[in-house]
């Protein structure tokens, strides 16, 4: 279990990583401090991705992880490694090696995984900004129960070299703030974009994904959604998904797991490390799907990404929400936090399947624990969402 320092009352950070990296001395994020997920190599320090097992084999990486080295360029203060679910798998964050980190905005419910370190950090003050990763939902899921923001970026958009890989076509960098004008700024950097980023046009509101919302959660959000349209000045109901976005999941839970499975599979054969139980069933799930399972699969990513692709073509934006409800209850069984998985996947998965841009931005309370409402563009339309971010919050 995670020793907590006094430094970290809020168990967020991977024990021994106190450091502190100073970034340029000039820059947009210059003195801005910065806390940096465990999947992400540290010059000099090894990386664990969660896991004691997979951390005792590893060298002291040589260089900074791209986007490590892309924040300190800007100015950033490293100030920690934070605590990842094991190998980036899970979405309640918890780990069997250092516990879970404290959800600040609700302390009896779990803070979201796998960015769990990171979004603990970020939302309870520990750090300005945060690099977390998303692959199925692990930035957006810790954004909407911590109360803060979260980018996925267009997948590509930003440069994995140096982070430990999970499912390489779906894996993305991806970042916390508490502060929207910060959110773009960092973004900005990341993104390594300096034009004027483009007005939304259209704003959709994704009847298929509110019917997954729990109805206190959608009347949560709703206020924030509609705060959008009259800044955009239009906005439609559409669906989705032509069919079901319990399958689409289905297709993104078959193709990522295939892929985690091809990257770590031999590893854990030959090691068999320590895993907490829920991650090991996942692998041993991942195991089983077949290289046809994932063949079948494919075929229906490609439609999907075209069909959201139009959808959202010429400046339009959808609206979901990010989660079905607030974060589980740390004491809930672990069939509700499985579940509270499952439906997440549901709003998490057209995003990694298209390879999309989608935010979370904090959006209301119910029973006192925060929801977010999600923005979603076409590939590329990272920086609009940020700036749609930006103005709303003002």
């Amino acid at each position: 279990m995670n020793d907590v320092s006094s430094r970290d009352a809020l168990g967020a950070f991977v024990p021994g990583s106190e450091i502190r990296i100073q970034g340029a001395s000039a820059g947009p994020l210059k003195g801005v401090t910065l806390a940096v997920k465990d999947l992400y190599d540290i010059s000099g320090q090894r990386t664990g991705a969660g896991n004691l097992d997979y951390l005792a084999e590893q060298k002291p990486a040589t260089r900074n992880a791209w986007a490590v080295q892309a924040l300190l360029d800007a100015g950033a203060v490293v100030v920690g490694r934070t605590i990842t679910v094991e190998m980036a798998l899970g979405m309640s964050g918890d780990n069997i090696h250092y516990g879970m980190p404290k959800n600040p905005a609700a302390p009896d419910r779990v803070p979201g995984g796998s960015s769990c370190g990171s979004a603990s950090a970020v939302a309870g003050g520990a750090a300005e900004l945060a690099l977390g990763s998303d692959t199925g939902g692990s930035v957006r899921i810790p954004g909407s129960y911590c109360g803060i923001y979260g980018l996925r970026p267009t997948h590509g958009r930003i440069p994995l070299d140096g982070v430990v890989p999970l499912s390489p076509s779906f894996d993305t960098v991806g970042h916390f703030t508490r502060d929207a004008e910060l959110f773009e700024r960092a973004g900005r950097v990341l993104l390594r974009e300096t034009a004027a980023p483009p007005a939304a046009r259209r704003l959709l509101w994704a009847e298929d994904a509110f019917a997954h919302g729990e109805p206190a959660t959608v009347a949560a959000i709703t206020p924030l959604a509609e705060k959008i349209a009259s800044r955009i000045g239009r906005m439609e109901k559409a669906r989705m998904c032509p069919g079901s976005l319990e399958e689409w999941a289905q297709d993104f839970r078959t193709l990522m797991a295939r892929e985690a499975w091809q990257i770590h599979g031999g590893w854990i054969e030959t090691k068999k490390p320590r895993f907490g139980a829920d991650v090991a069933q996942r692998f041993a799930i991942a195991s089983r799907i077949t290289d046809a399972d994932a063949a079948a699969a494919k075929p229906r990513r490609t439609a999907i990404t075209r069909h959201l692709t139009e959808l959202l073509a010429d400046g339009t934006v959808l609206v979901q929400p990010t989660s079905p409800g607030p974060a589980p209850l740390k004491s809930s069984p672990p069939a509700v936090i499985e579940e509270a998985r499952y439906h997440a996947h549901a709003l998490c998965c057209a995003a990694g399947l298209a390879g999309l841009p989608q935010i979370t931005i904090p959006a209301g309370t119910v029973d006192g624990a925060p929801v977010g409402l999600s923005l979603l563009a076409a590939p590329g339309g990272d920086t609009m969402l940020l700036r749609l971010a930006r103005d709303v919050a003002s």
